[in-house]
Order: structure tokens, then C-alpha cells, then sequence
């Protein structure tokens, strides 16, 4: 049982949250109640799932070391011993080839390509990428891009540049509170990862300060823009901005504050005021372009 737990742990099903963005698309597009879409979407949505614990793994294998000397990953399945290296191998291989077996009866050719290519970008990043600053923080930004587009080749929908461009940024965002994290960990004398190398907490702290500036302005444009009013029928759509920036806030607040952004998911999972913050955005969002649509 100790060992089923562990290779649970190791594909950190909790991470899988991420793959939530990918329904978006079907929210926007107002194809909530067409069941070909929502079949489209959930199997985009797994097929990304099987995907994420497949680099998932892999990051924990290629990190061992690493993490053994991290004061909290040290406990993960691989670095604690729980797991050992050929064990985790072949979870990989298993996951891998289940992944690729489900996507290819599952997808259409889209999908497909933008889930080959997120494997392929995600392997690159546990190998390479991982150590180049900036490039390291796109790449991860650019998975969260592809999970949207998933999401709405999966549905046939088609996907808003002002979309692409908020996801993006907050990716970018999170992403830099993620690395402000690793950078609080060196600070108390912990041996320091390679994926840190290039930034400090000056340019970092700057860095998601001016990406909180951009993200509640392209927010605040978007829900103005004429295209998006004429969609959605309502000019109202500026009103939700109050749960973006409230949104924002508390994340630098436990960011800068509370010093506690290693995992954007567990914070989602774990902080009531941010789950009712993004529940309260959806619901805002839903009420103005479902129910109370002017045209």
C-alpha cells in the first residue's frame, strides 16, 4: 500500500488543476451545454493529465539529487527513498506509453500535435531548458498557452488573441513567484537548484510587479475592447477586473508577505480566500454573459 501511495505521490495528481484552463474555451465559446464538445474537452483535459505526471516524473528523476537537499521536496517519493530510481523509470515508461495509447484513440490530429509538442517542450525543460533564465519561465508559460488552444481545437472553438496573451502573462507571473520561492530557499542556507541561476530577488520581485501591472491592464482592455462587448452582448464585463486585481493582491501577499509561493496549485487547493476569489470571478463572469446578456 506504502508503495501504491508513493507512485501516486511521484504523478502528483493535485498538479492536474493546471489542466483546468483547458476548459475554458467551451466557458467562453458558450458551448457548455454541447455534449460533443464536452467530450472533446474531457479528453483533451485527460490526455493532458496522463502528460503532466509523465514530466512530472521524469522532473523527479533527472532532480533527485537536488531535491535531497530541498527542505521540502526531500520528501518526495524519490528523494526520500520511498521509490527507488528504476522504479520511477519504469512508472514512466507505463505512463508514457498509456498516454500515448489514450491520445492517439481519443484526439483528433489537432490535439494530438499540440500534446506531442508539449511533451516534446516539457522533456526539453527537464533536460536543458530548465537552466536558462527567462527561457525557463516561458517555456513554462507556454504550456499553459497550449493547454488553451487543446481546449479549443478539442471543441472547435476558436481561441481569443486577448486569451492567449492574459493566460500567458499570468503564467509568466506565477512562474516568477515560483522562482522567488527557490530564491527564499538559498537565503536560509540551503544548497541552491541550477534553475534559479540568473535571477535574484531584485529582479524578480520587479519582474512580478510589472507583470501584475500588465496583467490588470490587458484584463481591463480586454473587457472594453468593442470585439468583446459585441460577443458577449453586455458592456459590463469590466466590473469582473475587481476580482482579478483582489486576485492579484492576495497572491503577492503570500508571495511577499507570507513568503509561500513554491506551488501556484497548492495555493489554489489550499487558500479559502483565493478559491472564493476565482469562484466569485466565474460566477461574475457567468451571470453577465449567460444570463444577463443586453443584445
Amino acid at each position: 500500500m506504502q508503495k501504491f501511495t508513493a507512485y501516486i505521490k511521484l504523478a502528483r495528481p493535485h498538479q492536474w488543476v493546471k489542466n483546468g484552463f483547458i476548459w475554458l474555451p467551451i466557458f467562453f465559446g458558450y458551448r457548455l451545454s454541447d455534449k460533443q464538445a464536452i467530450f472533446g474537452t474531457l479528453g483533451a483535459f485527460i490526455a493532458f493529465c496522463l502528460a503532466a505526471s509523465v514530466v512530472y516524473v521524469l522532473n523527479d528523476i533527472k532532480d533527485i539529487q537536488e531535491d535531497r537537499r530541498h527542505p521540502l521536496k526531500k520528501f518526495r517519493p524519490l528523494a526520500s527513498g520511498a521509490l527507488s530510481s528504476s522504479e520511477a523509470t519504469l512508472f514512466f515508461i507505463a505512463l508514457l506509453i498509456i498516454s500515448i495509447v489514450f491520445s492517439s484513440i481519443i484526439l483528433n490530429k489537432s490535439v494530438l500535435i499540440l500534446l506531442a509538442f508539449y511533451l516534446l517542450l516539457n522533456f526539453a525543460y527537464s533536460f536543458k531548458l530548465k537552466h536558462i533564465s527567462i527561457i525557463d519561465i516561458v517555456c513554462i508559460s507556454t504550456g499553459f498557452v497550449l493547454r488553451i488552444f487543446a481546449g479549443g481545437m478539442a471543441a472547435n472553438i476558436w481561441i481569443s488573441p486577448w486569451i492567449v496573451l492574459m493566460i500567458f502573462l499570468l503564467a509568466l507571473f506565477l512562474a516568477l513567484a515560483k522562482r522567488r520561492d527557490d530564491l527564499l530557499v538559498v537565503s536560509t542556507g540551503h544548497n541552491p537548484r541550477k534553475s534559479i541561476d540568473g535571477y535574484n530577488l531584485e529582479f524578480v520581485n520587479l519582474a512580478m510587479v510589472m507583470m501584475a501591472s500588465v496583467i490588470i491592464v490587458s484584463y481591463i482592455l480586454y473587457t472594453v475592447s468593442p470585439e468583446v462587448v459585441d460577443k458577449h452582448g453586455t458592456d459590463k464585463l469590466y466590473l469582473t477586473a475587481l476580482w482579478v486585481i483582489v486576485g492579484i493582491l492576495r497572491y503577492m501577499q503570500i508571495a511577499f508577505v507570507h513568503k509561500n509561493s513554491s506551488s501556484p496549485t497548492l495555493i489554489i487547493l489550499k487558500d479559502l480566500f483565493m478559491q472564493v476569489v476565482v469562484v466569485a470571478w466565474l460566477l461574475h463572469f457567468y451571470m453577465l454573459i449567460y444570463l444577463f446578456r443586453e443584445n
